[in-house]
């Protein structure tokens, strides 16, 4: 598919006049309408960077999708089919109700645009470790865990006490969320709940549409430091 006309995709409309599927992808990439739920603020850009390295200040909880198009299965090899792991993402925590499908106009321009940002013509598959049994980090630096905040944490959650700047309203405003926990969740730690919604995101009974942080993404000693800085 040379072009599409810009315009075509409900709710995220442009200027008038065609417009290449990889740069109509790209602009999908960016744009949280991409979903058509109204509770929806992610873009695909919101977790992942499109570089081979991310820039300095920056932790995201997806890897980086430079070369994606080229690795042979996505999700620590839960998925080896490209737009399964997109749709895993699009229904985990984009609140998309169905999955894409692979011959509608939004799967293909992204197809497009995540091959031209895939110049290899094969990637390794990258790591995705997955915490199961949570247990309690040492705590480490609080400087250290201010600049964690800061690279993984505020743009979703906004500044610290305030939740300034925070991407949604449906993001806690972290550490006054915990004010909540004992009611939530008597007997456990607050540190506990806070690794169980890092660590397991969604899933594991945890609810909501947070996504979650791999070890590769977001080391122990990083969460540890992060859990001093929010004075738990």
């Amino acid at each position: 598919m040379a072009a599409v006309l810009v315009g075509v995709l409900a709710g995220c409309g442009g200027e008038e006049g065609p417009q290449a599927a990889a740069d109509y992808g790209e602009a999908l990439f960016q744009d949280a309408r991409l979903s058509s739920s109204e509770y929806n603020k992610f873009s695909c850009a919101t977790c992942h960077v499109t570089t081979a390295e991310a820039p300095a200040g920056r932790i995201d909880s997806g890897h980086t999708l430079y070369n994606v198009a080229a690795r042979p299965s996505w999700w620590g090899g839960g998925e080896t089919q490209l737009l399964d792991a997109v749709n895993f993402c699009y229904v985990n925590f984009m609140r998309g109700v169905t999955k894409l499908g692979a011959e509608e106009p939004r799967s293909r321009v992204l197809y497009e645009y995540l091959s031209r940002i895939s110049p290899d013509a094969q990637a390794p598959a990258l790591p995705f470790t997955v915490v199961k049994d949570i247990q309690d980090v040492p705590r480490g630096d609080a400087t250290r865990g201010e600049a964690v905040y800061r690279a993984a944490c505020q743009n979703c959650h906004g500044a610290t006490h305030t939740g300034d700047g925070r991407l949604t309203e449906l993001a806690s405003v972290l550490p006054e969320v915990t004010r909540e926990y004992d009611r939530l969740f008597p007997g456990i730690p607050h540190a506990q709940v806070v690794i169980e919604k890092v660590r397991h995101g969604p899933f594991f009974g945890v609810g909501g549409n947070m996504p979650l942080y791999s070890t590769e993404a977001l080391s122990d000693a990083d969460l540890g430091a992060l859990l001093m800085y929010l004075g738990l």
